[in-house]
């Protein structure tokens, strides 16, 4: 559970609640026609841009941003370079069952196991990484589109409610619904775009780029380790991953 995400959520949904509620009415802030407007629209305008399975696969992209945690890089190396001292000891056939904290790691050191040649092998590593980083590139579009389409549709909703008010101001009773949509979408749609659907594809840019970095990590260790490199060598290139500033204490570590 990525804690960063929740919090900002739930704490700026409390934020924005504690706001509607100490500055009056919370029932004033509550309109069916305008949230009808603006969440059916924005979805129906994003839905036009992409596939339809598309579409329903970016939630599950958008799950990422609240679950799936990237295993740090300090710990890759680490898990790598036992790993390398194991095949050198007890040979590649050892790694079989050995205990990886990534999927995708496991995936490579089977591959090693089965004994695919080194150019097999990162082929379909890098096939993997190529369309992992595709998933997350489509949900990101479709966020940002959801960003895009919801504060339109609330200025849309704005100009209706402006219009049936403009057409009411014989009838007073009339005026205060008509000014309720005026506001309120566009209430929903800033809060759409930037309390949920923004965020979001920043946090699935970010998961997108911590990814890269793993998987070429590991891709690159489990290559050295099927070449046999040895295991110092093996970690000053895997040391490049880290920041500068990270490089020094993985050095002492070493």
């Amino acid at each position: 559970m990525d804690l960063a995400t929740l919090i900002g959520l739930v704490g700026v949904c409390i934020v924005v609640g504690t706001a509607i509620v100490l500055g009056g009415s919370v029932g004033a802030f509550v309109n069916a026609p305008s949230l009808v407007l603006v969440l059916g629209g924005t979805l129906l305008v994003t839905l036009m841009k992409f596939s339809i399975r598309q579409f329903l696969n970016a939630t599950k992209v958008a799950i990422k941003a609240f679950i799936y945690r990237v295993p740090d890089p300090e710990d890759l190396i680490d898990k790598s370079i036992e790993l390398a001292n194991q095949a050198r000891a007890s040979g590649l056939l050892a790694l079989e069952e050995a205990d990886v904290p990534d999927e995708f790691f496991k995936k490579a050191l089977n591959l090693v196991v089965d004994g695919h040649d080194p150019e097999v092998v990162r082929s379909i590593l890098s096939k993997d990484l190529d369309l992992t980083l595709k998933r997350h590139r489509d949900g990101q579009a479709i966020f940002k589109a959801i960003g895009d389409a919801a504060p339109a549709m609330g200025m849309i909703g704005t100009l209706i409610g402006l219009v049936q008010m403009l057409g009411a101001m014989n009838d007073p009773k009339q005026i205060a619904p008509a000014m309720a949509i005026a506001l309120l979408t566009t209430l929903y749609g800033a809060m759409i775009a930037n309390l949920i659907a923004i965020p979001i594809a920043d946090k699935l840019a970010l998961r997108s780029t911590e990814e890269r970095l793993a998987k070429s990590l590991i891709i690159d260790a489990v290559m050295s380790i099927q070449d046999g490199q040895h295991p110092r060598v093996m970690r000053d290139l895997l040391k490049n991953y880290l920041p500068k500033s990270r490089r020094a204490d993985e050095q002492r570590a070493a």
